[in-house]
């Protein structure tokens, strides 16, 4: 098996300070979701989790990307009370600059091929609270680059993120860790990979 690759040297960026603190202008945590916002995503899922978060570590919330979900989570925020946390800032070109100032990455998708999103968040040394869908458990090691929960398990999810969240030392721990092994899949080790198999049939 070949797998997908980043350009972990495009996601390494310093955090903005200004940015991070018109997101976060108390020190809070810095949660993030990005996607198309479809269905197999359960962004809802997203939301619950932040609710129980921010229940035990101040945080804040930036959804990234948009789709026909979108509507939905935005409602669900209005029940929970949580629009003063939870930013929706559409679509993206300059992920790098927006992950560079996050401190965890949720991924709730019922089914993931490979799970780039969240390879792209390790990069950036953000560590990944995921489903154990498809391929993310290739991607995100359970215990060492963050945490899987079972399709759905909000339960779970939230108990993982508040652990990684509540002590620095631990989220440092798990940051180092999630850059680490996002490494093996470097565009310079994979395609080299995709060209020697391209050559075998030339």
């Amino acid at each position: 098996v070949i797998y997908n690759f980043v350009d972990v040297e495009r996601f390494q960026k310093k955090p903005f300070d200004a940015f991070r603190k018109v997101i976060a202008p108390n020190g809070e945590r810095i949660v993030l979701h990005a996607s198309n916002f479809r269905k197999l995503k359960r962004v809802q899922d997203v939301v619950k989790i932040f609710s129980n978060i921010i229940r035990e570590v101040p945080s804040k919330l930036l959804f990234v990307g948009d789709g026909p979900e979108r509507v939905t989570a935005e409602a669900l925020c209005r029940e929970l009370n949580l629009c003063d946390h939870i930013q929706f800032v559409g679509k993206q070109e300059q992920m790098e600059d927006i992950l560079a100032i996050a401190d965890l990455f949720l991924l709730t998708s019922e089914y993931e091929s490979f799970g780039l999103a969240a390879l792209e968040a390790m990069a950036a040394g953000v560590p990944v609270v995921s489903t154990n869908a498809g391929g993310l458990s290739e991607i995100n090691i359970n215990g060492e680059t963050g945490y899987m929960g079972d399709v759905g398990d909000v339960a779970e999810m939230s108990k993982r993120s508040v652990e990684i969240l509540k002590d620095k030392e631990i989220l440092d721990g798990f940051k180092k860790r999630a850059a680490c092994h996002a490494r093996r899949f470097d565009i310079h080790t994979i395609v080299p990979l995709y060209e020697k198999l391209y050559e075998r049939f030339l």
